[in-house]
């Protein structure tokens, strides 16, 4: 039985056009150029950031979000980067008693600024503030001791399978896999996703739905 509803930011609460555009920017390249490789590598199965680093070989990421921070070009979030469906499906999700967490592999500034949009969540972290990232075991272990409830009792949703479904579900959590953002669209189908999966859904609004009998 489900206790507890986790889920991640990036392309499942929040569209990443902002920060790709942001990273765009910085690095003086078109924003379509860095939309281009971000997909490239996505289709390679690699992480995210490598895309940055096509751009500008041997990039330390974690330096350059500190001097875009210095220069006042640091990350920003609003009710605007949010997808439609994220306020009334985790409403709908605490309304049902689900406990709802949000976590995912954000810098600590993100959470706090999540935290100021007053989502309707019990709880919202990031691997900035919990010092490990996911796929980690140890990240899905913060997620289950923000939940409170035994480890099958929590459902982990991401659009990401290798950072979201996989191991979330070899470290014991139910998961669900979400079709939305560049990894979603393009995993959404994979036979390895399906097989490991709970649920499969196209929104947030759809999985709302499910868990809490609506359809």
């Amino acid at each position: 039985m489900i206790h507890t509803v986790a889920l991640d930011i990036g392309e499942t609460l929040t569209s990443d056009t902002r920060t790709w555009g942001m990273w765009a920017d910085w690095l003086g390249v078109p924003r379509h150029t860095v939309s281009a490789l971000v997909g490239a590598v996505v289709a390679r199965g690699q992480d995210n950031a490598d895309a940055l680093r096509l751009i500008r070989p041997g990039l330390d990421v974690a330096a350059a979000q500190a001097a875009m921070e210095t220069a006042g070009r640091g990350e920003h979030l609003d009710e605007t980067d949010l997808y439609p469906d994220v306020r009334p499906a985790l409403g709908a999700l605490r309304a049902a008693g689900y406990r709802v967490v949000v976590a995912g592999n954000q810098t600590a500034r993100a959470a706090e600024l999540l935290r100021a949009l007053d989502l309707p969540a019990d709880v919202v972290a990031t691997s900035g503030e919990w010092g490990v990232a996911k796929p980690d075991p140890a990240f899905f272990a913060q997620v289950v001791g923000a939940a409170g409830c035994e480890t099958h009792d929590v459902l982990y949703v991401g659009d990401h399978p290798q950072d979201d479904t996989f191991p979330a579900a070899a470290a014991g959590l139910s998961t669900a896999h979400l079709r939305r953002g560049p990894w979603g669209h393009l995993w959404a189908d994979d036979p390895d996703v399906a097989l490991t999966a709970d649920l499969r859904v196209g929104s947030l609004t759809e999985l709302a739905d499910r868990l809490t009998n609506r359809s």
